[in-house]
């Protein structure tokens, strides 16, 4: 008899990278950490057929909301930048912006104007998600 073929399922790999590990704040170029962050990613997605990756950008609720989306696009096309440098096709990454639209904190978190204290508060929203989608090989 013989046995089934292995399940070619998706395999959906999520990771979140913080944007302070990738970015300064208020800034879209990526930071020695972000890239070695960005190289972990790269070697996952090394190990499957890919299909895609998916990378979307936020950022924290400090500056207008135009601004952050553009800040957030900006970073999500970093990220893709340096994973295309990485050896990944181009045409399997894609990016998008969520500007401060999805924070991780609670809006009853981080109170106050913008300070040092409000700008550590509010890290965990300026980050990049990046999805890892394929069969494994």
């Amino acid at each position: 008899a013989t046995t089934p073929a292995a399940s070619t399922k998706p395999d959906n790999t999520k990771v979140t990278v913080a944007a302070d590990a990738l970015f300064d704040f208020n800034k879209a170029t990526l930071r020695p950490e972000g890239k070695k962050k960005l190289d972990e990613v790269v070697a996952k997605s090394n190990e499957l057929n890919l299909e895609v990756v998916i990378a979307v950008g936020h950022a924290d609720r400090i500056g207008s909301a135009a601004y952050n989306q553009k800040l957030s696009e900006k970073r999500a096309a970093s990220v893709k930048d340096y994973m295309v440098s990485k050896g990944i096709p181009a045409n399997k990454v894609y990016t998008e912006g969520k500007g401060s639209t999805q924070p991780v904190t609670k809006p009853d978190q981080c109170k106050g104007g913008k300070s040092a204290k409000v700008i550590a508060c509010l890290q965990p929203d300026r980050r990049v998600d990046i999805e890892i989608i394929g069969t494994a090989k």
